[in-house]
């Protein structure tokens, strides 16, 4: 069960040790709010006798690497389109050739590999979030996503394309 309570009396040390992580306090509550999104989303997977805390903050630390990860990957994608920040240079022309071909191999996936990829790469939902956005199965996420990987891949890297129609027997 949820001991309200608890999980109060812990919001300070998790926000500081957000704010330590994030250094900007609107992405540090941005990053406790979905550490508690999942904590109580998956409560039921806590081990009884794990200590709350540890696992609070195993929790926040994960979702700030994964934020991290996701904003690296994407950032060179989509950073000709989304202005200057003041005093940054402007991009360089190899910088806008790079986004433009990762946006047009991205426009070439069929629409719910894109759809999914947008999702979790993206935007950062979890599997069982875009499985319950789509209405699918989380397993059918999970391969999905593979196959829009792969596929992006191969357009990225110019390689052998498959083609649009499978042979059947």
């Amino acid at each position: 069960m949820i001991d309200d309570d608890e999980l109060r009396e812990l919001l300070p040390a998790l926000r500081r040790f957000a704010l330590g992580l994030a250094r900007d306090a609107g992405d540090a509550d941005d990053l406790v709010q979905a550490c508690l999104e999942r904590a109580l989303s998956r409560w039921r997977t806590r081990r009884p006798d794990g200590e709350l805390r540890a696992w609070l903050f195993s929790i926040l630390y994960r979702q700030f690497v994964d934020a991290q990860r996701r904003s690296r990957r994407w950032r060179r994608v989509f950073e000709p389109y989304v202005g200057d920040e003041p005093g940054a240079l402007a991009p360089s022309a190899e910088d806008t050739v790079l986004a433009q071909d990762a946006l047009a191999a991205l426009g070439r996936l069929p629409a719910e590999q894109r759809a999914l990829l947008l999702m979790v790469a993206v935007e950062g939902l979890a599997y069982q979030e875009a499985a319950d956005a789509l209405g699918v199965p989380i397993g059918t996420v999970m391969s999905r996503l593979s196959r829009a990987r792969q596929r992006y891949r191969e357009l990225m890297d110019g390689g052998p394309l498959r083609p649009a129609l499978r042979r059947v027997k």
